[in-house]
């Protein structure tokens, strides 16, 4: 099992932090760093950054919101930033939902989310093969566009650049048994948001397909205080990501056998009772997706991930010492 280092998306500002952390797991021997983006800072920008301060490192995205950019868009920066890095990019993307979709970028959130994701990353393939011009005759991403505003001047390109690597890794934010199996077909690898080593084994899942859920990482000698991130996190997640009538965080935790919970969490948040919310969280489930703990009890339960199906744990939010232990603990 590989690690990784997930630094997520800014909060007010930059974090002077990152750069010496994605340098740190470098030196480490960790095998990727990753970024987000929500709706503040986007995934890209920061990993060019990195990039520039690293040399082996592969350099992911966790997610890449595609409401954020067309899927040729998408591409473009990819197969940029693969040359800039010397191939070291992991395209990582996710649809978000319909409260960021809508609110943020402007866009319609797609009726049939399967079909938009595998329409999407159809044309983000054939840009990077570059085999020929790109076209999609699709509902969600046509191409050439063929709108009723269309003036029918468009036409099929392929792109000016050569990608370096037609086979980029792409990956998949995805939840539910139909999403996820239709990632297994698609895509080169599975980003979960919430992931137990209880979970069931993934079936039918071809030769080399990367399963790299994100799990808070704490070496810590207080097991309760260590959790109290852990639950803030998904306070906010479960009660404030998303709709009170559509909040996928909200129904992933009540399919992991939390539902009452999740929509106990989901109530005190939306009322406005933040610190309730956070409380309302079970140390249970807080518990069960990271590894928080002194380094005894995290080398232990390291082991359920290592016996299950992830090839890459990325590590949220470690402070110095719980990435150097995380990494002596795997090795």
């Amino acid at each position: 099992m590989r690690l990784g280092l997930a630094l997520g998306y800014w909060g007010r500002g930059p974090s002077p932090d990152h750069v010496p952390l994605a340098q740190e797991a470098e030196r480490l021997g960790y095998d990727s760093v990753w970024t987000a983006e929500s709706w503040g800072s986007d995934a890209f920008t920061p990993l060019t950054w990195i990039a520039a301060h690293t040399s082996r490192i592969r350099l992911g995205t966790a997610v890449a919101q595609m409401a954020a950019r067309s899927p040729t868009a998408t591409a473009m920066h990819a197969l940029t930033l693969d040359h800039l890095s010397g191939g070291r990019v992991l395209l990582g993307l996710g649809l978000s939902g319909p409260q960021v979709v809508e609110g943020w970028y402007g866009r319609p959130f797609p009726k049939s989310p399967l079909t938009a994701t595998r329409e999407y990353v159809d044309v983000v393939r054939q840009v990077l093969r570059r085999e020929a011009p790109v076209t999609q005759d699709g509902r969600h991403h046509p191409l050439p566009y063929r709108g009723p505003d269309a003036t029918g001047l468009g036409r099929p390109l392929k792109p000016i650049t050569h990608p370096l690597r037609p086979g980029l890794p792409i990956l998949l934010g995805a939840e539910g048994p139909k999403n996820i199996a239709q990632t297994t077909r698609i895509a080169d690898g599975w980003l979960p948001l919430y992931w137990s080593p209880t979970r069931p084994a993934l079936h039918d899942v071809p030769e080399g397909f990367l399963v790299a859920p994100l799990a808070q990482v704490r070496i810590c000698a207080d097991v309760t205080e260590g959790l109290r991130p852990v639950k803030a996190m998904l306070g906010f997640y479960i009660g404030g990501m998303g709709h009170a009538s559509r909040n996928f965080h909200a129904d992933l935790m009540a399919r992991m056998g939390y539902e009452e919970e999740a929509r106990r969490v989901q109530e005190l948040f939306l009322a406005g009772r933040r610190d309730e919310a956070v409380d309302a969280v079970p140390d249970a489930f807080a518990d069960e997706i990271s590894l928080v703990g002194p380094r005894e009890r995290v080398a232990e339960r390291l082991e359920l991930w290592r016996k299950g199906p992830v090839t890459d744990l990325l590590a949220l939010a470690p402070d110095r010492e719980s990435l150097r232990v995380l990494a002596e603990l795997n090795s």
